[in-house]
């Protein structure tokens, strides 16, 4: 019973710190990246389809990123998602692909970025927090079919679980900063 409540609590806590690495990808920096484009959905054929099921991406050089439609008649429809996605890329179309330059981050600009990775690194060490909580609520409700040691020792790798996961999104975190100031 106390293993299944913390594999559980592991799984979930893994997930936000997965999630976490992910909504830091979708955070711009000065150098081309696919991730920054997941979240953009396509109307195809009255139709909302995400751009990586329509499109394949590459990075030809650092501050370039190739979109390849699979259908050459959805290149308008992809070119106007990006421009309606506000990332402040502008997409050039040649008829066959779409080029989106990324143009250099302003000082300011990359403070900010950093301003709003913090806070989602912040979203994630409390999500992994309330997991912990819900995870010891839990191990709690089980007094008088477990012993208290066997509780408390629960608790205790527990806490060590979320010690570790935070750590890791700490991890995330100065690496995406690092990689936001590099000029």
């Amino acid at each position: 019973m106390l293993e299944e409540t913390l594999d559980e609590a592991m799984e979930k806590m893994d997930q936000a710190v997965s999630h976490a690495g992910g909504e830091f990808a979708t955070v711009r920096t000065g150098r081309a990246n696919p991730g920054l484009l997941h979240r953009i959905h396509v109307d195809y054929y009255g139709t909302s389809t995400p751009l990586q099921q329509l499109a394949g991406f590459s990075v030809p050089e650092a501050r370039m990123l190739i979109v390849s439609p699979y259908d050459k008649s959805s290149i308008t429809a992809i070119e106007r998602a990006i421009r309606e996605a506000d990332l402040g890329l502008n997409p050039s179309n040649d008829g066959n692909l779409i080029r989106l330059a990324f143009p250099a981050l302003t000082e300011e600009r990359r403070k900010e970025l950093i301003r709003v990775v913090r806070h989602l690194a912040e979203e994630a060490r409390v999500a992994v927090r309330n997991i912990r909580r819900h995870t010891k609520d839990d191990l709690e409700a089980l007094t008088g079919e477990i012993s208290d040691d066997d509780i408390r020792r629960a608790e205790k790798e527990l806490q060590e679980m979320t010690d570790a996961h935070i750590k890791r999104l700490d991890e995330l975190l100065l690496r995406k900063e690092e990689e936001l100031m590099e000029v």
